[in-house]
């Protein structure tokens, strides 16, 4: 078992560290990949999308945290990231369909949100019991003692370390400039977040909310959905795109006749 010290000011300590960490990769990714998508974007919304963003975020961070401690033996508030995350999606995709604007406007937040978990995650273990992020009991040898001598999960660092594989493949296919990355990079961040923290959620003593599912399962399952559908989407736009521009005029596909 690893005794880990932990400390409630490491929380906000690692917050800071992961918004200032996620705001200079995307400043790195906009010069070196994302200018152009970035620039499209802008051209297609207004400062009504990052209101919107905003209003979903904000209170679906809230809500989300708060629905799922205030059902606790020990009721308080709190806030969740993958409430804020499903909270800005609402917002965004109200704001577009208004607007009518189709495809995805999320590349941009895709390297800051995921380093943002990858750092931000660590502030949750070392804040220790208080934080209410810990994981069940368990035996196994990296099992964490965070002060009350038990061993449990640390579940933590198995999301760190999920979405740390995530931002690595993702850096990859900016790097080759693979359609996933440059076109879908959004969906797909949604698709693995969604599907990794699914699977950590079984590991955290979390009250059930339907069957053996809690609340955060069903946000998750939302997100995988959402990212799954919206791949398709974009992709039968990519085609047809595609198909529109290799069309030509009828005599060319005419057979050859009569060549000497």
């Amino acid at each position: 078992m690893i005794q880990v010290p932990t400390a409630a000011w490491t929380h906000t300590a690692f917050d800071l560290a992961a918004w200032a960490s996620g705001g200079a990769l995307s400043f790195v990714l906009y010069r070196w990949r994302l200018k152009d998508v970035a620039r499209e974007v802008a051209r297609r919304v207004d400062g009504g999308y990052f209101a919107a963003l905003a209003l979903g975020a904000i209170p679906g961070a809230w809500l989300a945290g708060s629905l799922n401690t205030l059902r606790d033996s020990h009721p308080a508030l709190s806030h969740s990231v993958v409430g804020a995350l499903v909270g800005a999606i609402v917002g965004v995709e109200a704001y577009k369909r208004l607007r009518g604007i189709a495809g995805s406007t999320g590349g941009v937040f895709v390297g800051s949100f995921s380093l943002g978990v990858v750092v931000g995650r660590f502030g949750c273990l070392f804040a220790g019991l208080p934080d209410g992020t810990y994981g069940t009991r368990t035996r196994l040898p990296w099992a964490v003692d965070l002060g009350d001598g038990v061993g449990r999960h640390p579940v933590e660092l198995y999301e760190s370390g999920a979405m740390a594989l995530f931002l690595a493949a993702y850096l990859w296919g900016l790097k080759v400039r693979a359609p996933w990355a440059m076109r879908r990079g959004f969906y797909a961040m949604c698709l693995w977040y969604g599907v990794q923290r699914f699977a950590w959620e079984f590991l955290k003593p979390y009250p059930p909310l339907i069957g053996p599912f809690n609340l955060f399962h069903v946000l998750c399952g939302g997100l995988v959905a959402y990212g799954w559908l919206y791949w398709l989407g974009d992709l039968r736009r990519e085609r047809a795109a595609q198909g529109r521009a290799l069309s030509v005029p009828r005599s060319d596909h005419e057979p050859l006749r009569n060549l000497p």
